[in-house]
């Protein structure tokens, strides 16, 4: 394995997970698609930096530089920085946010410290306070199955805005994640795509493709190095 990984679900109303990783060396791993934001926080021998990404809808071959660390806050979906629409930040148009001299880092007019893995809630807390993070019950209630509430067509009007996804787009992706971690599991080829939803065998090879980056029998073999596995958990 290139990076090792550790991750703890979260209590806070905005974020979902916290991960950290190391990378022991160079070279390629899959890069899947994913909807959430993320803040994240880079350090190799000479260089730091703080970076937002945003959700992404294709996945990629990503070069992973040796001797690296990272700690991210992976927001949860409805989470979105009022400053900054999500849409800009899709499909890796990454903001690379300033870095002081002191170490802090500036954000939404103010200047912050890094945070740290076992404190990262008590930053977003003080990001919610001054306003820099907002949460929109409306789009964490579409994903979760509760549409009730709003018209489709407010509803993904709001998704958009919020998550620079449509639902059906957002419900693919995590769909695919589904898929994939049933097969580096140990399902077969045959069950995975009743299981995971897809209509037929096709479907599941054509979707894992786009979001993944594998064919289900190759995914099934090699098991290989993907970005951030922990994603595909329920939960």
């Amino acid at each position: 394995m290139l990076i090792e990984f550790d991750h703890r679900q979260s209590g806070s109303p905005f974020v979902e997970r916290i991960w950290r990783s190391r990378s022991r060396s160079g070279g390629p791993f899959l890069s899947m698609a994913d909807t959430n934001i993320e803040l994240v926080f880079t350090r190799m021998p000479g260089f730091v930096a703080a970076t937002l990404r945003g959700p992404v809808s294709r996945a990629s071959t990503v070069d992973c530089p040796p001797h690296g660390e990272w700690l991210a806050i992976r927001f949860r979906v409805g989470t979105y920085l009022p400053g900054i629409p999500t849409a800009a930040l899709a499909d890796r148009r990454n903001i690379d946010l300033p870095i002081l001299d002191d170490g802090r880092f500036l954000f939404q007019g103010a200047a912050w410290e890094v945070p740290r893995f076992d404190n990262a809630e008590d930053f977003v807390a003080r990001l919610a306070r001054v306003g820099a993070i907002a949460l929109n019950d409306h789009a964490n209630a579409a994903i979760q199955g509760d549409i009730v509430r709003v018209s489709q067509r407010s509803l993904q009007r709001r998704l958009r805005q919020v998550t620079g996804m449509t639902l059906g787009g957002h419900r693919q992706v995590e769909r695919a994640r589904s898929a994939a971690a049933l097969l580096i599991g140990g399902a077969s080829l045959l069950d995975t795509p009743f299981e995971a939803g897809y209509f037929d065998q096709a479907h599941l090879t054509r979707s894992l493709r786009q979001l993944i980056g594998m064919t289900p029998a190759r995914l099934r073999q090699e098991r290989p190095q993907l970005s951030f596995w922990y994603k595909t958990e329920a939960g």
